[in-house]
């Protein structure tokens, strides 16, 4: 019989789990529900029994990392704490959610185990055994895996499952004692951008795309692309939207062309790109074509903002589309906001 551990770890304030963590868990119960094993909670913090007790609920084992050096993430800590947690629950089967803290450490911890990993795992089913499903050739082909090799190392991208939610309370959780190497680094602090300068917010509501017609030349014959900067920098700034972009876009600047100074390779979508998962998803100043449109394909509510009334949103890639300059469109909804603020 599969014993299955769900590994999680703390948020910035150390004392609740990240919501990709607790999406962890609502599969960890699924699984564990469907093949009828043993499940087993893991926890990496620097206080484990705030945490905890947002799991009481799921009747469960609870097993716990914690301490200072657990506090913020570092390869050499993290993975001594997952290795010891896998040790204390004899783990077959190992979930944990994708984040940038457990994906750099999960393929050395599966191989001081002499296991095995894999990543970006949107789904997992299968009756009599498990089958995990993930995407490739740019989430142009779905993949069943299977392996019979224990232990098996599952990184759930975030989103895929909802985050489990259970009514608080005291919860028993079993220490586990880490032996850790010699520490080399020191985490001194956190630095990130302020709230006007940060474009990619994962967990934003909203994602706003820029097309590459942000640049070109529009009515007047005239390239407006610092205009263009303000507009959008306005309405991020103003509605907490996430920013995505197409290639053509992000690819302007090494080819001499007009380009949005704040857009990175990170902020690409698309067929080269990440997968956003964002409740709602605004397009502007982009055709629409299957290579853009592929990067949209877990956003509910797709709208587009475009002058050709035959480019590739209306072809039934969107739920809406305005037939307007986006120009025009994105003044009048940021002094609607600014109005709507003051």
């Amino acid at each position: 019989m599969e014993t299955i551990l769900v590994l999680t770890h703390a948020d910035e304030t150390g004392s609740a789990l990240t919501k990709a963590s607790l999406e962890a868990v609502t599969a960890g119960k699924e699984l564990a529900a469907r093949l009828n094993a043993s499940l087993a909670i893991g926890i990496v913090a620097i206080d484990a029994t705030a945490a905890a007790s947002a799991l009481a609920s799921t009747v469960a084992r609870l097993l716990a990392v914690s301490g200072e050096p657990f506090a913020q993430p570092r390869y050499s800590t993290d993975a001594a704490a997952l290795e010891a947690l896998c040790r204390a629950a004899e783990a077959s089967i190992v979930l944990a959610p994708a984040s940038a803290r457990f994906a750099r450490v999960a393929a050395g911890v599966a191989h001081r185990l002499g296991g095995f990993v894999d990543t970006h795992i949107t789904a997992i089913g299968g009756t009599d055994g498990v089958e995990a499903t993930r995407w490739f050739y740019r989430q142009r082909v779905e993949a069943v895996l299977s392996r019979d090799g224990r232990p098996w190392f599952l990184l759930l991208d975030a989103g895929t499952h909802a985050a489990f939610a259970g009514p608080p309370a005291p919860a028993q959780v079993e220490q586990v004692a880490v032996e850790l190497p010699a520490l080399r680094t020191t985490v001194t602090g956190l630095r990130a951008p302020s709230q006007g300068t940060q474009t990619i917010r994962p967990d934003a509501k909203l994602l706003f795309v820029a097309g590459a017609g942000w640049t070109k030349k529009q009515s007047d014959g005239q390239v407006h692309a610092a205009e263009a900067g303000d507009l959008i920098l306005g309405f991020l700034r103003t509605t907490g939207a996430s920013l995505g972009s197409s290639k053509s876009l992000v690819d302007q600047g090494g080819e001499g062309q007009p380009v949005l100074p704040f857009l990175t390779h990170l902020n690409q979508i698309g067929q080269t790109g990440a997968t956003p998962r964002h409740a709602r998803g605004l397009s502007t100043c982009c055709h629409g074509e299957e290579p853009h449109v592929v990067g949209w394909r877990f956003i509910a509510d797709r709208r587009a903002i475009n002058l050709d009334p035959n480019c590739g949103w209306t072809r039934g890639k969107a739920d809406v589309v305005y037939i307007a300059d986006a120009f025009q469109v994105m003044a009048k909804v940021n002094s609607l906001l600014e109005a709507k603020k003051a």
